[in-house]
């Protein structure tokens, strides 16, 4: 800033993120030579009534709000990070996948790290290169830095080696840059500052801008070369603004989901292979949860069984206690697996099975939650923040990791050929693509599809194997979301009893990867269509004869292994629920009676 504190106008700008969720604060600033730095765990008001945020002088600073991927939510791990000779400053978000060898190098080099979090290895890095590399500015350092960096970032570094900049780069992480007559403002976020501008310049990946109050520089990490990019005008409104012009945050968060499914990818093998070792050894392994991840849990079912050959019992926690209660013991482990890490039901079931010495693991997307603290051993699903009600990217998230688990356990336990491994964990790198190309190239014949059968009173949802696993999700969508009553079956029980609703016109959604249930899967579908269902198939591309029998379909990518099939295949039923919902009027966040964390048992 030209004029004025910068520490307030920090302040007021995480005050405007508040919406994405965070467990920490922190604000660092440049005055007079001298690094000033505030930082605590918890909510923003009351680490601002502890040490007041806005008393640090200055006119340069950065500010950070943290969402735990690395390290608990404690004040040690909040950022703003230091190096060792407490001059230069880092806030990061995104996560880095090498930190571990690289801290371990700077380590050996005489690093001393205070903090368990990735970002700390940034501040390291970077005096690291400046004291072997006498002659670099500040700007030279970060650069070289973060081409040794693998993984996603978007980082703000000051130093008072050059008191009067700020140097950022970014890496599959979102940085704007906002301008006006009296500053610069780097942000994650357009909100954090659109009430001071809506001037606003994008930053691609790729890039490292260098900001003073004489100006900024856009240029490239690769070649250093210069870019040139000119401010536009933000016509969002504060409230499409969090949205990032989205009109709701479920559309949001599922156009999301390339991204959190490319973070899952980056989880540490060190937890990885701590909870696979734990399931290997286990008598009885119990994947226990609720709603959308009780569905996670039945997809990895078939996963653990089809890879690992580990039999392992999908469980709803409400029913865990009355179920399993008095048979789980020593030799039996749980996998609890809750989005928030506080749902009441899942956490009555990690309590019963404690007391009767089972081993408690946990997957959750809230670090220090209070799943985390009572596991054995935990992972983040590291899908960060989800404000809609109704879970979509933590559930893909879910079922990226839980692949990844059974994956790691196959290999433990030897029962899948290296090329077949190999090959799953490639396929595996490449479902961000694919789960991009069915958003950008599935949604609008989804939203004609909702608008076709906005009207139906009732529908089904019928998939085979591991596919019954997302028709459950999909029928769980539609109904939390749309308020339509639905119903989900494995697609052979349909005959059983629910095939006497079938009417002409009847809606029914078959999930049909080309897997080994798709040709029984046909007759299903031709058993419905007898009766005079309207069949909407959610297909592989070219699968021209199930094509043939739909009313409508959506297509996907073809190619896609059973066990991974879940994750591609449900985006077009989130999509569906979603349109649905605008076509009844009715607002897809604040669905009537539900919460996004349900603490009552």
């Amino acid at each position: 800033m030209k004029e004025g504190a910068a520490s307030p106008v920090i302040h007021d700008s995480l005050k405007r993120l508040e919406y994405r969720g965070y467990d920490s604060v922190g604000i660092a600033t440049l005055h007079n030579g001298e690094l000033q730095l505030k930082k605590d765990q918890g909510k923003i008001d009351d680490v601002h009534k502890l040490l007041n945020l806005d008393d640090l002088k200055g006119n340069i600073g950065i500010g950070h709000t943290r969402w735990a991927t690395h390290g608990a939510p404690l004040k040690i791990n909040a950022h703003p990070h230091l190096d060792c000779t407490g001059k230069i400053a880092v806030i990061h978000n995104g996560i880095i996948e090498n930190f571990s060898e690289l801290k371990l190098e700077l380590e050996n080099n005489g690093h001393t790290f205070v903090s368990k979090t990735d970002t700390e290895i940034i501040a390291h890095l970077i005096e690291d290169n400046i004291t072997k590399n006498p002659k670099y500015c500040l700007a030279d350092a970060v650069n070289e830095t973060v081409k040794r960096l693998e993984g996603s970032y978007a980082i703000a570094v000051i130093s008072t080696l050059e008191p009067t900049k700020i140097v950022c780069a970014r890496n599959e992480s979102p940085l704007v840059l906002g301008v006006n007559q009296n500053g610069y403002y780097l942000a994650s976020d357009i909100p954090a500052f659109l009430p001071i501008t809506n001037r606003a310049i994008i930053i691609n990946d790729g890039e490292i801008i260098i900001i003073s109050s004489e100006g900024y520089e856009i240029r490239k990490i690769n070649d250093y070369s210069i870019v040139s990019r000119e401010p536009k005008t933000i016509d969002w409104t504060p409230e499409m603004a969090v949205k990032k012009g989205y009109p709701h945050f479920m559309i949001k968060e599922i156009n999301e989901q390339p991204s959190t499914l490319r973070n899952t990818l980056r989880m540490q093998d060190h937890y990885l292979d701590l909870i696979s070792t734990f399931l290997d050894r286990a008598k009885d392994v119990f994947l226990v949860a609720c709603g959308t991840s009780y569905h996670a849990c039945f997809a990895a079912s078939y996963m653990f069984s089809k890879l690992a050959f580990l039999p392992t019992y999908p469980v709803y926690a409400s029913e865990f206690v009355e179920q399993h209660g008095k048979s789980v013991n020593i030799d039996s482990t749980i996998l609890a697996v809750s989005q928030s890490g506080e749902t009441a039901d899942t956490l009555s079931s990690v309590t019963c099975a404690q007391q009767r010495a089972a081993t408690i693991l946990g997957l959750t997307n809230v670090i220090g939650s209070t799943l985390t603290r009572v596991s054995r051993v935990y992972i983040g699903q590291q899908s960060g923040p989800e404000i809609g009600v109704a879970a979509t990217k933590t559930f893909t998230s879910e079922l990226s990791v839980l692949a990844q688990l059974a994956l790691r356990l196959s290999k433990k336990r030897g029962k899948v050929s290296q090329d077949e491994m190999d090959f799953l964990s490639e396929k595996l790198e490449k479902i961000p693509d694919i789960v991009e190309t069915i958003i950008c190239n599935q949604a609008k014949k989804v939203k004609q599809i909702a608008k076709k059968y906005k009207n139906a009173k009732v529908f089904f949802f019928l998939g085979r194997g591991i596919s019954a696993a997302t028709a459950y999700e999909g029928r769980l969508k539609l109904m939390e979301i749309a308020y339509v009553p639905s119903i989900a079956f494995p697609a052979g029980e349909s005959k059983h009893g629910p095939i006497s609703l079938i009417e002409p016109g009847f809606p029914v959604v078959f999930i049909c990867p080309k897997d080994g249930s798709h040709k029984t899967l046909i007759s299903n579908i031709m058993e419905m269509k007898a009766r005079g269902a309207s069949i909407i198939s959610i297909i592989e591309e070219d699968d021209e004869i199930i094509k043939k029998l739909s009313d409508d379909f959506v297509e996907v990518p073809k190619g896609i292994p059973e066990i991974l099939s879940p994750i591609p295949f449900v985006v077009p039923l989130q999509l569906l629920a979603y349109y649905m919902a605008l076509e009844k009027g009715l607002n897809p966040d604040t669905p009537r009676n539900l919460a996004k964390c349900v603490t009552v048992k």
